[in-house]
């Protein structure tokens, strides 16, 4: 996969933050291939190269995909309990 290359533009926008790979497993807990795969799909943040053998992600990239995903997410009822749905 072909990472973003970091821009002029990117360096200047101020309180910017990057993150290394480590620091993103621990904020989105899913595996490498997964993040991989969805950042072909366009499904999440496009990694930066940092330089030739490391990478890192934009933090308010990553926080506001998480926002999405939350504001996206369906309820889910509380384990043990049935959903009250009208039987047919």
């Amino acid at each position: 996969m072909k990472t973003r290359p970091l821009t002029e533009q990117d360096l200047k926008v101020p309180g910017r933050v990057i993150i290394n790979r480590r620091q993103l497993l621990r904020k989105v807990p899913m595996s490498d291939r997964t993040i991989f795969e969805m950042e072909k799909r366009g499904e999440f943040p496009q990694r930066f190269s940092i330089t030739a053998r490391m990478v890192g992600w934009d933090l308010q990239e990553v926080d506001d995909w998480i926002a999405r995903q939350h504001q996206a997410a369906l309820p889910q009822s509380a384990p043990g309990q049935r959903s009250r749905e009208p039987a047919l």
